[in-house]
This record gives structure tokens, C-alpha cells and sequence, in this order.
């Protein structure tokens, strides 16, 4: 895929007319504060530069047509019904949104003619790119109205009830609310945020996909937030706390006698620190002072490691390579943990050679290659205007 021309003329090939306009919303990931949200601390994500792209053309023919570059079935539905939920599908997204836009009084008056390409690395918040650019779009072609927190809280409606995946709000709050060269600050019990700058200067976000195989993530995910809940009724019995991330690590420090057991205490200890790291960083980048940022990286992936016990061989193989490589100030997991993607801030005129040397050490210790993609800070959704970018 070499631009955006590339996708008109695809579109034209599929549709036999040219498209009328063109979306797009990124993916993201987030620097600091993995599985903070349900412990009602500070998380910071940033959008990126990778993400899902949707041209869009209307029709008379009263029908929605489906259609993406990257998966191979197609649909056509009649406006304003919806597909059967048994038979899941990549449209099942976009179509939960139309579905969600209908339910509230924004009923499709004619149809649309409708092309998806992402480029994202899978688990970097891919559904909610689709759902986020299929909102956005609609709303600016249905004159609906809708603030952009409106948006995050129907595409987190599509994906929890009409997709069925128990999620929260931070994928589609960073998807919509991105900014170029900021990271968020986002508030998990408010969902307030603040946006911080993040001058990556002569460094760049290199995003690399484990490629592991197996999905015990989900498992582990409910085990972790169990044990979560565990260790905050502990503490509950002598402070007037809600979630964990209400104390700060003194103050666990001083209270960690109320936790019997050694496991939960590890859990607990990850989650405050963490907290403390994300208010340390946002500090840091106020003050333009990557390296530091980048050092709280590498004690936040430890931490990851040791104390909440969330990563794996694959992960720690590229953020423990990373942190001795020339040209690289920071490296960690991002994401749920056991596969997945970790990212690094690499110096741009040595990412070429930092991407084939972790390639091959990578491949001889685990036995596949990963995937290495580059990225900029990019900002969330939106209409791209003559658009003429490389994707």
C-alpha cells in the first residue's frame, strides 16, 4: 500500500465511482499506566500515526455496502437493519454504530458505499478505530451532533453490548481524542484528561509486535483484576479509600501490614507505583525531558514484570534487548501482556538497524521474527482533506 491515491482507485475498481470523502482514525497505545483503568488511576496513551482508513460515497440504491481491504468477506444490508449478532463479523462494528445512530433518532436516509483499510498491528485498539471512524464519519453525513465524548461512549456502547467484549472507555477515548506530538493524561474514575506535550525530536515510536500466539491474556486479565479488588478490601479495613489508586506508594508503604498475602501485595504495589510513574512522567514531558520519560518506561515494564507479572519471555526479550541498544532511551510492554506489542523510543537514524539487529536476535531466542512498525504521535480521528499522505 503506497498512499491514499492507491485507495481511491481501489474504491473506484469495487464501486465503479469515484469516493467522496475520506476518514481516518488511528490506533494507540499507551506509554504508561497498563491495567490502571479498573483501579481508577491515571493511564497515559497517545494516538499514532497507524490506523484505520474509511472512504465513503453515497448511493441510491438504499443500501449500506461493506468493504475492506484487509478481510475478504463483504456485506451488503439494507439501511437502518442490522446483521444477526451470532455471525460476528470485522462489519459488525460499523454496524453496531449505524445501529446505536438509528436507535437515538439518526436514521439512514439513503444508503452508502463504504471501504475500510487499517494498518494497525493487531491488539492496538483496531475495533475501536473502525467503530471511532464509522462514528465520526456519520455523524459529520447525518448533520447529527454529537461531542466527541458522545462518540467515545457509543462505540464503547457497540463494542460491551452489541459486540459483547467487556471493555472500557480509554481505546476510544484516545482514538477520538489523540492530539499530534501530545500524549493523555486520562483520569479513569472522571474521565477527564489533559493533554502534555511529547516532543519526540530526533527520536521515534517504534511499535513491535510480539506475534505470540495463544491468547491467555484474558484469563490472567480477570485474575489480575480479582486480585485487585482483593488487596483494596485489605486496605479498606483502616482507610477511606474506593479504588487503589486513591493512595499513593508512601502511603501503601505505610498500610502494606493490612495485606496478608504476598501475591496481592505485588499486585497492589505495581498498580500505586504505576500511578506515581504516570504523574512523574506527565511532569517530566512538561518539562521536555525524554531521556527521563524514557527511563520510567524501562522501571514501568520491569515492574510489569516482576510485580504484576503480566508479560512473558517474548516481551521481555525486546524490552530487555532495547534498553542496551545505541539509540534507544526507553522500551516496555503496552497493552494487556502475554503477546502483544512493546514499544521503544528510537533515535530515527538508527531505527533502520535497530529494527533488523532485534529481527535477528529476536527470531534466534524465540523462534519468529516480530513485526516493526514506525510511528509518529498523531492526532485522533477526524476528515482528511485532499488527502494526499503515505500510509
Amino acid at each position: 500500500m503506497d498512499d491514499l491515491q492507491h485507495l481511491k482507485e481501489e474504491f473506484e475498481k469495487l464501486f465503479g465511482k469515484p469516493s467522496a470523502l475520506t476518514y481516518f482514525c488511528p490506533g494507540r497505545v499507551n506509554l504508561l499506566g497498563e491495567h490502571i483503568d479498573y483501579n481508577g488511576g491515571l493511564v497515559m496513551p497517545c494516538a499514532i500515526t497507524l490506523g484505520t482508513y474509511l472512504l465513503v460515497a453515497p448511493n441510491n440504491d438504499g443500501v449500506i455496502r461493506f468493504r475492506s481491504l484487509n478481510f475478504p468477506n463483504k456485506v451488503d444490508v439494507a439501511i437502518n437493519s442490522h446483521l444477526n449478532r451470532d455471525t460476528l463479523m470485522w462489519f459488525s462494528s460499523p454496524m453496531g454504530v449505524l445501529h446505536y445512530l438509528a436507535a437515538d433518532g439518526n436514521a439512514l436516509q439513503q444508503g452508502y458505499d463504504l471501504l475500510y483499510y487499517g494498518n494497525l498491528p493487531v491488539g492496538l485498539s483496531s475495533s475501536a478505530s473502525i467503530e471511532m471512524v464509522t462514528a465520526f464519519a456519520f455523524n459529520e453525513l447525518l448533520e447529527a451532533g454529537y461531542e466527541k465524548l458522545a462518540l467515545v461512549k457509543m462505540t464503547m456502547k457497540v463494542e460491551n453490548d452489541y459486540i459483547g467484549v467487556t471493555s472500557g472507555l480509554i481505546d476510544q477515548f484516545s482514538v477520538a481524542f489523540g492530539e499530534s506530538e501530545k500524549a493523555l493524561v486520562i483520569n479513569c474514575n472522571t474521565f477527564t484528561y489533559q493533554a502534555v506535550p511529547l516532543n519526540l525530536g530526533e527520536y521515534c515510536l517504534a511499535i513491535i509486535n510480539s506475534n505470540r500466539p495463544g491468547n491467555v491474556a484474558e484469563s490472567k486479565y480477570n485474575e489480575r483484576v480479582a486480585q485487585c479488588r482483593q488487596a483494596l478490601k485489605y486496605l479498606q479495613q483502616q482507610l477511606p479509600i474506593t479504588v487503589l489508586c486513591d493512595i499513593d506508594t508512601e502511603t501503601l508503604m505505610e498500610y502494606k501490614y493490612l495485606i496478608k498475602d504476598e501475591v496481592l501485595l505485588k499486585r497492589a504495589r505495581y498498580v500505586v507505583e504505576e500511578n506515581d510513574r504516570v504523574k512523574a512522567a506527565a511532569l517530566l514531558l512538561e518539562q521536555d525531558n525524554l531521556k527521563a520519560f524514557g527511563e520510567l518506561m524501562y522501571r514501568s515494564h520491569l515492574s510489569l514484570k516482576e510485580l504484576y507479572e503480566v508479560s512473558g519471555i517474548e516481551l521481555d526479550t525486546i524490552a530487555e534487548y532495547s534498553r542496551f541498544y545505541k539509540g534507544v532511551i526507553g522500551a516496555r510492554m503496552t497493552g494487556a501482556g502475554f503477546g502483544g506489542c512493546a514499544i521503544a523510543l528510537v533515535k530515527e537514524d538508527s531505527f533502520d538497524s535497530y529494527k533488523a539487529d532485534l529481527t535477528s536476535y529476536y527470531t534466534e531466542l524465540i523462534g519468529y521474527p516480530p513485526t516493526v512498525y514506525r510511528s509518529a504521535i498523531g492526532p485522533g480521528v477526524g476528515r482528511l482533506v485532499n488527502p494526499v499522505a503515505t500510509i
